[in-house]
C-alpha cells in the first residue's frame, strides 16, 4: 500500500497515538484544559498528518497555508506560555509516530522508497519546525508587547493618580503595599561625547545595560519610563510607606550603584516612598529631593529627604534664607577660602584631611580657617558656630541656584 494511503486510512489512529504519546513524553501539554486536548489539539494533529501524506503523495511541500496555519498554532501556544522546546519537540514525536506506522510492515527490498520517504518527511519536518519556530517568536513578541503597553498605563494612571487597581489586573500584577519611587539623572557614558561615535547609539546602549540592570535587582517588578538622560522607576514594596526599613532603602541604593556601574555612567536619583494612591506626591517630592542633591553637588546615588533636609529647607524661599546667605558674604570674592571652608567641613573638620585633599600645608589650612573667622565672625574651628556656618553654605549655594530663575521673572 502506498504511504500517503497508508497514513490516510490510519488518521484517527494516528491522530489518537500522536495525542497520547504528547501527554506522555511532554509533561506540559498534560497540564493543558482538556477542551483543548480534545479539540484544537486533534484538529491541528489531523490537519498535519494529512499534510504529510500529501508531500508524500506528491513529492512536494505542503501548501504554503500549511506552514502559516503551524505558525499561528505556535503563537498561540507561546501566548499560553508553553515552552519552545515543547512545541518543538511536539512536531518531532507526531513525524516519529506517522513514520513508525508507514515503515511498520516495510520489507527488505523497500530500501530505496524509504530513503526517499525519509527525506520527505525531513523537509517537512525542517519546514514545520521553522515556521513552528517563527511563530513562537512572533507570539512572545505579541505578548511582550502587549504586557509593556499594560505596564506602562500602569505607570502613567499612578503617576497621574488615577484609579489603578484594573490597570494593574490587565498587567497581571497586583498593587502592592507601597512603591518607592525614584526619579533618576543619568550622566553622559564616555562614548557618547567620543569623536566620531553615534551619540545615540552609545545613549541606547548605556540605556540597555542600565535598564537590563535594573530588571535583574528588582525580579522586573518595577515600572519605569527611561531614557538616556534619566526617568522615573517605582519599585514595589510590602510594607507601609512610614516603616520601610533602613536595610530596604540600602538595597535600593545598591540598586542604583550597580545600575550606574552597569550603564558606565553616573546615576544619582531622589526616592521617596508612599502607598499607590500617594504616588503623585512621592513622585514631586522624589524630583525635588533629586534637584536638592544636585544643586548642592552631592555625590551620584541614591537620596532621600532625610539625606538633604537642611538643604531642602534652605531651599525653600523664605526671609531668613537671604540673611543666612549673608554670613558668608565676606567670602563671596575669596574663592580659595570658601573652597577651604567647604572641603574642611567635608573632612569632618580634619585639617590634615583638608591639607592633603587641597595640596596645601596644614599650616596654610590654619591660616585660611583664622582668615574666615575674622572676616565672617564665624570660627570653623568653635563647635558652637559649625551649625550656623552649615546653614549659610546651604542657604548661600540656594541662593546662588536660584538667581537665574529670578533674572528671568
Amino acid at each position: 500500500m502506498p504511504a500517503d494511503q497508508r497514513l490516510l486510512g490510519a488518521v484517527p489512529e494516528l491522530v489518537e497515538s500522536v495525542v497520547a504519546t504528547l501527554l506522555n513524553r511532554v509533561p506540559v501539554y498534560r497540564r493543558l484544559p482538556r477542551e483543548q486536548v480534545t479539540g484544537e489539539l486533534v484538529q491541528v494533529t489531523e490537519r498535519r498528518i494529512r499534510a504529510l501524506a500529501h508531500a508524500v503523495r506528491t513529492g512536494l511541500p505542503a501548501p504554503e497555508a500549511e506552514f502559516t496555519a503551524v505558525r499561528e498554532a505556535a503563537a498561540r501556544r507561546a501566548e499560553e506560555g508553553l515552552p519552545l522546546d515543547a512545541v518543538l519537540l511536539a512536531h518531532h514525536l507526531g513525524l516519529e509516530v506517522c513514520w513508525e506506522l508507514v515503515t511498520r510492515q516495510a520489507r527488505d527490498g523497500d530500501a530505496a522508497d524509504l530513503l526517499v520517504l525519509n527525506r520527505l518527511l525531513l523537509d517537512q519536518l525542517r519546514q514545520a519546525t521553522a515556521a513552528a519556530g517563527a511563530g513562537y517568536v512572533d507570539g512572545r513578541r505579541s505578548l511582550t508587547d502587549e504586557r509593556h503597553a499594560a505596564r506602562h498605563t500602569l505607570l502613567a494612571a499612578l503617576l497621574d493618580g488615577a484609579p489603578a487597581g484594573e490597570s494593574a489586573a490587565r498587567a497581571g500584577l497586583r498593587l502592592p503595599a507601597t512603591y518607592a519611587v525614584l526619579r533618576l539623572t543619568v550622566a553622559d557614558h564616555p562614548d557618547e561625547q567620543a569623536p566620531g561615535v553615534d551619540r545615540t547609539v552609545a545613549g541606547h546602549r548605556k540605556l540597555r545595560r542600565l535598564r537590563s540592570e535594573l530588571d535583574h535587582r528588582t525580579r522586573q517588578s518595577a515600572l519605569s519610563s527611561l531614557s538616556a538622560s534619566g526617568g522615573v522607576a517605582l519599585v514595589p514594596l510590602d510594607c507601609p510607606p512610614d516603616g520601610v526599613p533602613a536595610a530596604t532603602w540600602q538595597l535600593l541604593a545598591d540598586t542604583v550603584r550597580r545600575a550606574a556601574r552597569a550603564a558606565g555612567a553616573a546615576v544619582r536619583a531622589g526616592a521617596a516612598a508612599a502607598a499607590p494612591a500617594g504616588v503623585p506626591g512621592a513622585a514631586v517630592l522624589a524630583q525635588e529631593v533629586l534637584d536638592v542633591a544636585r544643586a548642592f553637588g552631592h555625590p551620584p546615588g541614591l537620596h532621600r529627604l532625610d539625606d538633604v533636609l537642611l538643604e531642602y529647607q534652605l531651599s525653600r524661599p523664605s526671609h531668613a534664607r537671604p540673611g543666612l546667605a549673608s554670613l558668608i558674604g565676606p567670602l563671596a570674592d575669596s574663592a580659595d577660602l570658601l573652597t577651604t571652608l567647604r572641603t574642611h567641613l567635608a573632612g569632618g573638620l580634619n585639617r590634615r584631611h583638608t591639607a592633603h585633599a587641597l595640596h596645601l600645608h596644614p599650616n596654610t589650612v590654619d591660616y585660611r580657617l583664622r582668615r574666615i573667622a575674622v572676616l565672617t565672625g564665624l570660627d570653623p574651628t568653635r563647635p558652637a558656630d559649625l551649625l550656623r556656618i552649615t546653614a549659610a553654605i546651604a542657604a548661600h549655594d540656594a541662593e546662588r541656584t536660584q538667581e537665574p530663575a529670578r533674572g528671568g521673572v
